[in-house]
């Protein structure tokens, strides 16, 4: 037998689903309540599945089938999404701009290296490049700010955005060339807790080495705070090996041994889902991996 149901169907599922009510999606979709259970009724029989449990006074709630079948579901609208940002991508051909928003931690080289390969190879491109905060780089997405995203990878993505690994970033312990944990030639947990440690902000950044060892913790909202902060003698930090080399802290620093490192930084290239990237887009993408391997 073919397939009858439609994609319509499928979205009213995944919508139900989510707000566990047909009357908030009805009124959402300005329909009556009636036409959009009847929807899922009819998807019901096409599929030969129940999918929600409908008791007397309560809200609809997923069968073991329903919840088998949901993730099945919001795939197929991840594909519909590519499709159509495919087709609109092929029909708009080379972008005219391109509005690069990238986390303010990045390293700053592979960028640079990267858009002076896209003026060669695309010179008609308009570029914006904006830094931004942690956190932010993925609203402007959302938000229709920004056209491709450089940040650091973290669980809490939007639903809206794709995304891709391209490298990563070396994190490195280190203090001061006047600080005390300078004078040793393989620090400790417990030597590293004597100490003030300087951490990126908790409500700002979703960086991995969040959680302190010393029981003395500063926290600034940019790694190059920190590095400011660190060559005061204020503390000891974890900063990416980029930040560390960077010309004006050269001679400043001492990186410190120590098996107390968290992970590196992963970096990704994230754009949303019904905007597919562009050819600018995908060989600045392709550029920006090269030079990022090349200081790895």
């Amino acid at each position: 037998m073919g397939i009858q149901w439609n994609l319509e169907q499928i979205q009213l599922f995944v919508q139900v689903a989510e707000q566990c009510s047909f009357s908030a999606v009805a009124r959402q979709q300005g329909r009556a309540q009636s036409a959009v259970s009847s929807a899922i009724a009819l998807l019901e029989d096409d599929l030969g599945v129940t999918l929600f449990n409908r008791s007397s006074g309560r809200q609809p709630q997923l069968t073991e089938a329903g919840r088998a079948l949901l993730e099945e579901a919001r795939e197929l609208l991840r594909q519909c999404e590519r499709l159509d940002g495919r087709a609109l991508a092929l029909h708009r051909g080379q972008e005219a701009q391109l509005r690069v928003a990238q986390d303010e931690a990045m390293p700053y080289q592979p960028v640079l290296d990267s858009l002076e390969k896209l003026a060669g190879r695309y010179p008609a491109v308009e570029v914006q490049l904006a830094n931004s905060a942690p956190g932010d780089v993925a609203r402007k997405l959302v938000e229709r700010r920004a056209d491709l995203g450089l940040l650091f990878h973290h669980e809490h993505m939007p639903a809206a955005l794709e995304r891709r690994a391209l490298g990563s970033v070396e994190m490195v312990t280190v203090c001061s060339v006047n600080h005390p944990l300078a004078a040793h030639a393989h620090v400790t947990r417990q030597q590293l807790a004597r100490h003030r440690q300087l951490l990126v902000a908790l409500e700002s950044s979703r960086y991995p080495g969040g959680d302190p060892i010393s029981p003395q913790i500063w926290r600034a909202d940019s790694f190059y705070v920190m590095a400011e902060l660190l060559m005061r003698g204020l503390g000891w930090a974890w900063l990416p090996r980029h930040v560390v080399q960077y010309p004006a802290y050269q001679q400043q620093m001492v990186e410190l041994n120590s098996e107390w490192v968290p992970p590196a930084l992963v970096v990704e290239l994230v754009w949303r889902r019904d905007e597919p990237l562009g050819p600018a887009a995908q060989y600045l993408a392709e550029c920006f991996t090269w030079h990022l391997r090349a200081i790895g």
